[in-house]
């Protein structure tokens, strides 16, 4: 069940909502650069298990609309309070994967958890995804300038290469296409957009400010956001706990979804 919630004049975002007379409710944000569908392994399983699942489109990606502007943490924060106040979500399990997750931690000091009682992150995008006078933990801001320039000269092979160091696991052809066809979903602009708010922001200062449990999945195979960032996560954020994942990299949620799916769950059920 999907429909469309107006966050701004002219701009819409699509949400998924799975099973709404769930117990208890997950509200997922994907990552850079997919949709929804990217946690299809997640919303085939959780509603069976009682969950409500509640995925959001981040604007300019999946079937949201694609406005020129808004690509910032804030505004991405802002459009999920929307959401939330428009499908009045309460006592609600957050959860983001990758630049998701920085969307999340900026949502919970912004707008002070707004509705969320609890947090999980996976693999997340913070407090900076690229390396920074004095923060030599994330990846070279190179390697955000070479996608950028990817997205503007041949997005779809910027798209593939991506894919190459997205999961840890073999892959079937097929599923791999099935990655690059989410990612042609957005537009080019969006995409681009993102990555620069990757080199433009930090959330340091943000993770002082969550009050809630949180849960910190992580793959220790992570080429797209180092394992060390999730360590640092879990040192700034008062009552969170860091569980590696052994047999993953970038997309815990795939490599390892069963346990994935069970780690969430027993959270969620705390």
């Amino acid at each position: 069940m999907g429909y469309f919630v107006n966050v701004e004049k002219n701009v819409k975002v699509y949400v998924e909502d799975l099973n709404p007379s769930g117990n208890k409710t997950i509200l997922f944000l994907h990552g850079w650069p997919g949709s929804t569908k990217l946690f299809e392994y997640q919303f085939d399983q959780l509603p069976k298990m009682g969950y409500r699942c509640v995925g959001i489109d981040t604007r300019g990606f999946g079937y949201s609309d694609k406005p020129w502007e808004g690509y910032d943490y804030n505004r991405l924060a802002d459009d999920v309070r929307d959401v939330v106040e428009a499908i009045k979500l309460n006592n609600f399990t957050l959860g983001g994967h990758s630049t998701g997750g920085a969307i999340a931690i900026r949502y919970m000091a912004r707008h002070n958890g707004f509705g969320a009682s609890k947090l999980a992150l996976f693999d997340a995008a913070a407090p900076s995804l690229i390396k920074r006078p004095n923060f030599p933990y994330g990846i070279d801001k190179e390697a955000v300038l070479q996608i950028i320039r990817g997205t503007y000269n041949d997005r779809p092979k910027m798209l593939r290469d991506f894919a190459d160091i997205f999961f840890f696991q073999y892959i079937t052809p097929e599923l791999s296409n099935w990655f690059f066809q989410l990612g042609l979903q957005a537009a080019g602009w969006s995409t681009a957009a993102i990555a620069n708010t990757w080199l433009n922001e930090v959330l340091f200062s943000d993770l002082s400010k969550i009050q809630v449990p949180t849960l910190i999945i992580h793959g220790i195979h992570d080429k797209v956001v180092p394992f060390t960032l999730g360590e640092i996560q879990k040192q700034g954020i008062k009552n969170a706990k860091l569980v590696p994942f052994k047999y993953s990299g970038h997309a815990t949620f795939y490599d390892e979804k069963d346990r994935f799916n069970e780690e969430l769950m027993s959270f969620a059920e705390k």
